[in-house]
This record gives C-alpha cells, structure tokens and sequence, in this order.
C-alpha cells in the first residue's frame, strides 16, 4: 500500500508544497502473484468497465468508515479470531496473508477508531476517477508499484488534467485485495506503516470528494488507486 498527499497553502499567493511522502508497501496485504487464468486485460487493454462493481464497493466501504468509525472498528475486532501469529486467513481464503505486525496493528487501529469522531461521507468523483485510471493504466500493465508516473507525474498532476483541485490531493494504491472489505480494512490498519498515512488520508476532514479505479496488475493480481481531494471545479 502506499499514500500521498499534497496540499495548497496560502502565502500571500497560491502555492503547494508536500505534507506527507508516500509510505512503502504493507505485508498485510502481501501482494499475490496472477493466477493462471486470471483477467488479461492488462495484456490486452484495460476496458473502461473491469472493476466497476469493485470501485463502488470501495468507495461504500470508505464512506462506511468514515461515518461510522466504532462500528468500523468492531468490524475490524471480529477479524481477530482468524490471525495466527502474523498470519491471517479467513476460513474462505485460499491461502494466508504474512503480516508484519499481527494482531497489534488491528488492535490499534480498533482503538484509533473508537476515539476518531464521525465525519461525512465522501461524494464519487468522476473525473477524480478518470485521475485515478490514468494512473493504473500506466503502472498495472507494466507491473509497478509507485505514486509517480512513468511520464513524471504525480497525482496532483493528474488530477490537473480534469479540473482545478481544491485544498489538497491524497492518494492511497493497494496491491493485491479484491474486496472493498479488504481495501479499505487494509488502507485503516496500514501494517508496517509507521506513521499510518493511509488511515490519515480516510479520515482526513479536509477531503470531500473521491475517485477510484482498479485493474489487474501484471505482477500482484490487482491494483486498486484511490484519489481523494477537497474538492475540483467543473466536477461531476
């Protein structure tokens, strides 16, 4: 998983300068190789329809936490029982995750969450999303994993293309979960991460609006790119 996050700030004129850098991968989700079998779309072409119903999951399961963070954080509370050490496998799971740092991580994210005030939810960018699947398009078929584009470009960038962004841009990317379930849960655990920046960029609440996209990844299965701002003149 990795986050970033950009922001304008005022000095006398409009300026930006980074808050926070992207943090490295997480093992909680360690990233799984393609399946024999697996969509080639990342072969063949990304359509523009792959993982619809997984972008709308994502965006539900963000908008769930964030208005509902105790209740999230029960959620995350009954997934204890599957962890053994560091691994965690669900009875339905072909095989098990390795984490870094087990049960604590949960845990503390269980207790960040019950002390997190509720916040609104966020509201389905389109042209966030179009952001969003410019940067999987160049990063999943190529089997890479970073916030910068091969063209240089970094999110706020991107999202340039489609609109003036307002406050600030973040950006998470996950590599490997299927399920919004697993995104998100992921994203707010943020194993391995030291400072959390991923769960800091779901609960920011100077972001309102938000765009997804996810393709299959050449390498890890699947990329899902999340792109959240304070908001984008001409958006819809």
């Amino acid at each position: 998983m990795m986050s970033l996050t950009r922001r304008l700030v005022l000095f006398g004129a409009l300026g930006a300068t980074i808050t926070a850098i992207q943090g490295c991968a997480s093992s909680r989700v360690t990233p799984e190789p393609r399946q024999q079998g697996a969509p080639r779309a990342v072969a063949d072409g990304i359509p523009d329809n792959c993982c619809d119903a997984l972008e709308r999951d994502i965006v539900d399961e963000l908008n769930r936490a964030r208005t509902d963070p105790r209740r999230y954080a029960s959620d995350l509370e009954s997934d204890l029982r599957f962890y053994r050490g560091n691994l965690f496998r669900r009875p339905t799971d072909e095989s098990a995750l390795q984490t870094r740092e087990g049960t604590g991580a949960v845990r503390e994210a269980i207790e960040a969450l019950r002390k997190t005030r509720p916040l609104g939810a966020l509201r389905a960018s389109s042209e966030l999303s179009k952001s969003a699947r410019d940067h999987v398009r160049d990063q999943a078929p190529r089997g890479l994993m970073n916030h910068k584009g091969t063209d240089g470009t970094m999110a706020w960038d991107r999202v340039s293309k489609y609109g003036r962004w307002e406050t600030k841009v973040s950006e998470n990317m996950t590599f490997g979960p299927a399920t919004g379930r697993d995104v998100i849960a992921a994203l707010i655990i943020d194993d391995g991460i030291k400072d959390r920046g991923h769960r800091k960029n779901i609960f920011d609440p100077e972001i309102k609006i938000v765009g997804v996209s996810c393709a299959p990844h050449k390498t890890y299965r699947l990329m899902c790119d999340i792109v959240h701002a304070g908001g984008l003149s001409g958006d819809r």
